[in-house]
């Protein structure tokens, strides 16, 4: 037993979600603030794993492994999956280098770079097409270029939204260097409360803190506004469709080639959580609250601005393609240097 997501003893850490802690933790926050990815030679239908690690981010995307979990939609994967909630991307990395990490949900270009790196994984799917939002007080602002001259909160330097914005920046004519005067932040959390203070005139949040961010202003006496959908500054800027594969499930080498099965299993059951999760948003905003540690209200407000799926990662390849080309434009390391070929893509 070398990894978490084999085979776990009974017990889970504290930032572990099982079905039952998220079925009651969702609850307990009411009313508070495809393609065969078959290893040759492995049977067709392996039996469950006993338990299932599924490393998340605290946003969108593990909105659809919760609801997965707490519905039995990956029951066939893994008797019992949980979900760990990771807050920096650090610890993904520290993780593949213990061997205590072998499936989850990171940014697609962070998948890449770990690929390149040789460091054993491959993207199964894209679980998002984008999350990204800035926020503000004045409704105006209503393209990249209206924020000339403004100081603006930034997601985690060096890291995927931040390098999207610079992106789009570049495309739009704006010098980010010195026609925006950017503030950059740790956690989405931090960037709202600097939006909800007035410390800064905007705010680059993804979702769900984008929607936490509307409601904590109001609560403040601030109106918030989600005034610039980067989605569709992306297909503005590049002319391309407004898909923006910002988050996939990965595994490693070592977890697939003893569970090609469970793998595919995985995807299937996350493929029809995420098409349940948009067409139920209240049951998964329940769901999520307690593990997300946000109210169920802000969690359900999101949902329609998350843009969850479960793509094939074979499937999102073009899109997947255009990101990364983008990331090589403004941080060719991000990406380890050059798009990953095609044995990435399961």
């Amino acid at each position: 037993m070398k990894t978490s997501a084999r085979l776990r003893q009974s017990g889970r850490s504290a930032q572990g979600i099982t079905r039952r802690s998220a079925m009651k933790g969702g609850a307990s926050l009411v009313g508070a603030l495809a393609s065969s990815l078959l290893v040759p030679g492995r049977p067709a239908f392996a039996a469950p794993l006993h338990q299932l690690e599924i490393w998340g981010p605290p946003a969108g995307p593990s909105i659809t492994v919760l609801y997965a979990i707490a519905t039995g939609r990956i029951d066939a994967a893994a008797r019992k999956p949980s979900l760990r909630i990771w807050r920096q991307v650090d610890e993904v990395r520290a993780g593949l280098t213990s061997q205590s990490f072998d499936v989850g949900i990171v940014p697609v270009p962070v998948a890449a770079n770990l690929y390149n790196r040789g460091l054993g994984v491959r993207l199964v799917n894209v679980m998002t097409n984008g999350i990204l939002y800035v926020m503000a007080s004045d409704p105006s602002w209503t393209r990249l270029e209206d924020l000339r001259g403004r100081k603006v909160a930034v997601l985690f330097p060096n890291e995927l939204p931040t390098l999207i914005l610079e992106r789009l920046f570049r495309l739009a004519g704006v010098d980010s260097k010195t026609e925006v005067e950017q503030v950059p932040t740790a956690t989405p959390l931090e960037a709202m409360q600097l939006l909800v203070l007035g410390r800064v005139d905007a705010a680059l949040i993804p979702e769900p803190a984008a929607s936490a961010a509307v409601v904590k202003g109001s609560l403040a006496g601030k109106t918030i506004h989600r005034v610039i959908d980067l989605q569709s500054e992306w297909q503005r800027l590049t002319g391309k469709a407004p898909d923006l594969p910002q988050a996939g499930l990965i595994v490693t080498d070592r977890f697939r080639a003893t569970n090609g099965s469970i793998v595919e299993a995985l995807q299937k059951g996350l493929l029809r959580a995420a098409a349940d999760a948009v067409a139920h948003p209240a049951r998964a905003a329940n769901i999520a609250a307690g593990p997300l540690q946000m109210p169920w209200p802000v969690i359900e407000a999101s949902i329609p601005y998350c843009n969850l799926v479960a793509t094939p990662a074979a499937e999102a390849r073009p899109a997947v393609e255009s990101v990364l080309e983008a990331m090589l434009e403004v941080n060719p390391g991000y990406v380890g240097g050059h798009l990953p070929d095609s044995a990435f893509y399961l």
